[in-house]
């Protein structure tokens, strides 16, 4: 079965421009896959933990030495990790806050990044385990940093992903949306536009 995993992860909910081109994306992509199923992975309404020592030293210890505590933890991240190897298709709506990504989604890949399990490190680099899928990022700004050295966003998201697995990235930005007037409409409507051809690919 053909699987989204749609994963939010503005402040503001669904009321978050970048949730609202995520929504408009699932919409269509199970229109265009009615039999398909979506996973949603809200990060407003369902925090990922930020890592700290306890979780990061879980997932260092082995199953026989673990705490029941602790296995809860990496079966948490076990969770979560799971979900994107099951999906055939990942949308990750994307706001920019103080020039980076939101804190939930670091910790959120703080949680999937797991040696041994979804990247190994060799005598030639690191290599992704997580099978090659496409991931569609709807990056929404308020300003205007595509192509700048302001986007901190773009190239972060290509190398975690990357070194995790996931090369087949795909962006769709839509920025100035704080400017006002019909530049906001118009960048909106752009995006949406790309949404449509992105989901029919």
């Amino acid at each position: 079965m053909k699987t989204l995993l749609q994963i939010k992860s503005s402040l503001n909910g669904d009321n978050g421009q970048s949730s609202f081109l995520s929504n408009q994306f699932a919409n269509k992509w199970l229109a265009e896959n009615p039999d398909g199923r979506i996973i949603e992975r809200d990060l407003s309404t369902t925090p990922v933990p930020h890592l700290d020592g306890e979780r990061f030293n879980a997932f260092l210890t082995s199953p026989d030495k673990r705490t029941p505590r602790e296995q809860a933890i990496v079966d948490f991240s076990d969770e979560l990790i799971n979900e994107i190897k099951s999906a055939t298709v990942v949308s990750i709506g994307l706001p920019m806050y103080n020039f980076g990504i939101p804190s939930t989604l670091k910790a959120y890949f703080d949680h999937i990044a797991r040696s041994g399990i979804t990247f190994r490190y060799t005598s030639e680099g690191p290599v992704g385990l997580i099978e090659d899928k496409p991931v569609h990022i709807l990056a929404a700004r308020g300003g205007h940093y595509a192509g700048t050295q302001a986007d901190s966003q773009t190239g972060y998201m290509n190398a975690f992903l990357g070194f995790i697995g996931l090369h087949d990235v795909n962006f769709i930005y839509a920025e100035g949306l704080a400017t006002g007037g019909d530049e906001r409409e118009l960048a909106l409507n752009k995006a949406q536009d790309q949404i449509t051809k992105a989901v029919a690919a």
